[in-house]
């Protein structure tokens, strides 16, 4: 194929996740600090992308994760069977008090010039216990998986998860799967265990079993320790810069097949310009452009990655992946919540040149 990958024709499953669950608490436009009500969404970066793929795209997707017996896990695990999504759960007991717990991000949207605000309550987090010998692969690879997802927050929630990251896409490639990682560097995480050092060394061991690389000029930075482009670029929407990394990402690791990312130049907190790039197997590949009128701007960019999964995993050109993961990533943006809401059918007409003119 084109993307120099070897996908396998079928599988029990399409793809699988392996990641942390989080609940997030969202009171919209209002900051926390005057906040009187919360909506609650259901996500996590790997997750995302395994829910996106199941209810907008039809595939047959799973997680591996932690799940906790108490009130929020049965929120949370409904959340995940509705869209689709089967899980392969490591259980943990709730002790009534101090956990361990699913995860809490709290993320208040911002509006106009005043920008969104993310933050993180992750004490004695469920998803961070997470251990080699936690999951039974082979049973989980026994019918065959075609495509393995992971990414740098799970990375960063504890020395564990790394190491279980590295035995489950180990796993993956035995059994025949690609292998992808979402480089998605949180500084913010990644000082509480170890800081950047420790990231650079943990996600070379990692990076050394993937075959497709999401990740931003700042991730491929900040993540593999790579040197920034010596080619500025004009504007944020200009792929002139991550291209110019390409070719150090490769030397360093040139196993990797694929590396894409979204482009995003933000006017306000709610008009945003929107492209995405990707070099596939030697060639470059760069979405169009529109201009985004953003509702919430949160799990964009894992819009963008189940799109370009699909496409790989259906078998259209890589430029058509692009266009497809630019598509569903800009119409994520227009709903609330981390994941989709979106019909293939609206992700193929935007794709397409599709306009915002009512459907009757």
């Amino acid at each position: 194929m084109s993307y120099g990958l070897k996908i396998r024709d079928k599988g029990a499953l399409d793809f699988l996740s392996l990641g942390a669950l989080v609940h997030r608490l969202d009171p919209g436009i209002i900051p926390f600090r005057k906040a009187a009500h919360c909506l609650i969404h259901v996500s996590g970066g790997e997750f995302n992308v395994a829910a996106n793929l199941a209810d907008c795209f039809g595939l047959e997707t799973g997680i591996a994760t932690a799940m906790v017996s108490y009130p929020i896990g049965d929120l949370v695990a409904e959340r995940v069977k509705a869209m689709g999504v089967r899980p392969f759960y490591k259980r943990f007991e709730h002790n009534g008090v101090t956990g361990p717990n699913i995860a809490a991000v709290y993320s208040d949207q911002g509006h106009g010039v005043r920008a969104p605000v993310v933050f993180y309550n992750r004490a004695n987090e469920a998803g961070a216990l997470l251990k080699p010998g936690d999951f039974d692969w082979n049973a989980i690879f026994a019918g065959g998986v075609r495509w393995f997802h992971s990414g740098g927050i799970f990375a960063a929630l504890s020395e564990t998860t790394a190491e279980l990251i590295i035995e489950g896409m180990q796993a993956a490639k035995a059994s025949g799967a690609v292998v992808s990682f979402d480089l998605n560097f949180r500084e913010k995480l990644w000082k509480i265990s170890g800081g950047q050092n420790r990231a650079v060394s943990v996600i070379a061991r990692i990076v050394k079993n993937v075959d497709v690389l999401v990740g931003n000029e700042e991730d491929l930075q900040k993540g593999l320790g790579i040197p920034g482009p010596e080619v500025a670029a004009k504007s944020k929407l200009d792929p002139t810069a991550f291209f110019g990394m390409i070719d150090r990402v490769i030397e360093k690791h040139p196993q990797i097949k694929i590396v894409a990312t979204t482009l995003r130049e933000v006017h306000l907190t709610n008009r945003h310009n929107w492209g995405a790039v990707a070099w596939v197997n030697g060639k470059t590949h760069v979405a169009p452009t529109c201009e985004l009128h953003v509702l919430d701007r949160v799990g964009g960019g894992d819009g963008f990655a189940a799109g370009f999964i699909y496409g790989a995993l259906t078998g259209e050109p890589a430029e058509e992946a692009i266009k497809l993961g630019w598509a569903h990533g800009a119409l994520l943006t227009t709903f609330p919540g981390d994941t989709t809401m979106a019909t293939v059918e609206q992700v193929r007409a935007f794709a397409k040149g599709g306009s915002a003119r009512i459907q009757r």
